[in-house]
């Protein structure tokens, strides 16, 4: 009995001199200096420091992966990063752009690394073009933005304005150096969302993985003076809602060569159609998870920086979340191919409203209230086509908006074909 009694002694003395080691150590760690994430990097890299080689000293796989996207020319059904020209393969493109540069050269964008030699090398470029069209095209921006204001850039002329640049997208484009947290660069896209009542510094980092794409993957215009860059989401982010604001502020883009109609040229709205209520979105899946996978190198896991599209490893792109990918990527196929075939209805539609408004404009004698009609609704309709032409998924973002969206055009470019033909059939019935 003693001899227990002795043992316990001990094994309580034991307990006891550990938990008192335990409190004092816990004690220690908590007076401690906030431990730093990860290792201490090999550089310290500038704010907006523009040469992501710099970065890729501390960020090896995030760079090399990164500098894949300058030969990463692949060929997808409807895209892809392989360079053609639009209108060789889609001529109705030169009817539905007439007065428009897009008519003169629409070339397929290739990957990021190429977004400065892409640029440079567009038909579309004239003497006239402003230093705006840098803007979604280099890792210097954000520094040359806070330096000059992007009122300054923005009235720049591009030629003057290239000596300034000499870095394609990099790092400074989505990073802020040191956190590494992903950061809102573009002002344009900061006063955007400020007007909507967003404060992007609250958002989570599942959120900022889709958010850091619309610096550039949005809608956008140029202002009349000054080629200010703004996004018009004022009103909200539906094709509705921007097409609601160009109308209030009396914008255009050009005016149509054929219809004579004020036309708005779309850019790449995959933000907006993406964030509109669609399946993935709403899943709670960034634009990052699908277009920038994990991957591991080891035991490092690090996001893929080899932007590119989905269709091109659905392995790692889609299987993180779907087991069967050869399902996965047939009704992907499927969804694709059923928003082509409605866009080029669309697009057939059009044609014959361009045609119909210009043949009435040439009639002696026009319903001028019903010619007046028809452009209205031409510039309606091909608005809406375009905001699903010019988004990079054939509508796979979010199919179910993309076929609404189309199912108006279509709608619209019928009913602008048949006022040009009662315009110019009351012409006829007058004499």
């Amino acid at each position: 009995m003693k001899k227990l009694t002795g043992t316990t002694l001990i094994l309580t003395g034991i307990i006891v001199v550990m938990a008192v080691l335990l409190v004092a150590m816990l004690f220690f760690l908590r007076n401690q200096p906030t431990a730093k994430r990860g290792v201490d990097p090999i550089v310290q890299v500038k704010q907006m420091e523009a040469d992501s080689a710099v970065w890729g000293q501390n960020f090896p796989n995030q760079y090399t992966t990164l500098m894949q996207t300058e030969t990463n020319a692949t060929r997808t059904t409807y895209g892809g990063s392989v360079p053609f020209e639009k209108t060789e393969e889609d001529p109705m493109l030169l009817t539905i752009f007439a007065g428009n540069a897009f008519s003169t050269g629409y070339g397929e964008d290739r990957g990021h690394m190429n977004a400065l030699e892409d640029v440079r090398n567009t038909p579309r470029l004239s003497d006239k073009t402003p230093g705006t069209c840098y803007s979604c095209k280099s890792s210097d921006n954000p520094k040359l933005w806070a330096e000059m204001g992007m009122a300054a850039y923005d009235a720049t002329p591009f030629k003057e304005l290239s000596s300034k640049i000499e870095h394609p997208i990099g790092c400074a484009n989505c990073h802020e150096a040191g956190t590494m947290r992903l950061i809102v660069t573009n002002p344009a896209l900061d006063e955007a969302l400020k007007k909507q009542g967003k404060d992007w510094q609250t958002f989570t980092r599942q959120e900022m993985r889709t958010v850091v794409c619309a610096n550039c993957h949005v809608e956008y215009y140029f202002t009349k003076e000054g080629a200010y860059l703004t996004f018009p989401w004022e009103k909200g982010t539906t094709v509705e809602s921007i097409e609601s604001y160009y109308t209030e502020i009396g914008f255009s883009d050009f005016e149509h060569k054929l219809s004579g109609a004020s036309m708005i040229k779309m850019q790449h709205p995959d933000y907006e159609l993406y964030t509109a209520n669609s399946t993935h979105y709403n899943a709670g899946v960034a634009c990052a998870d699908c277009h920038m996978p994990y991957t591991r190198d080891g035991a490092v896991k690090f996001s893929n920086h080899n932007v590119q599209s989905p269709l091109v490893n659905p392995a790692a792109a889609c299987g993180a979340c779907h087991t069967d990918v050869d399902y996965v990527v047939g009704r992907v196929n499927i969804i694709q191919k059923s928003v082509y075939d409605t866009m080029m209805n669309t697009e057939k539609a059009l044609v014959a409203a361009i045609g119909a408004i210009e043949q009435a404009a040439a009639t002696a004698g026009v319903d001028e209230a019903k010619l007046a009609e028809a452009r209205s609704l031409h510039r309606a309709a091909q608005l809406r086509w375009d905001f699903i032409a010019a988004e990079n998924s054939m509508g796979f973002h979010n199919s179910q908006e993309a076929l609404r969206i189309l199912a108006a055009a279509t709608d619209m470019a019928r009913q602008a074909e048949l006022a040009a033909l009662q315009a110019a059939g009351g012409a006829t019935a007058s004499k």
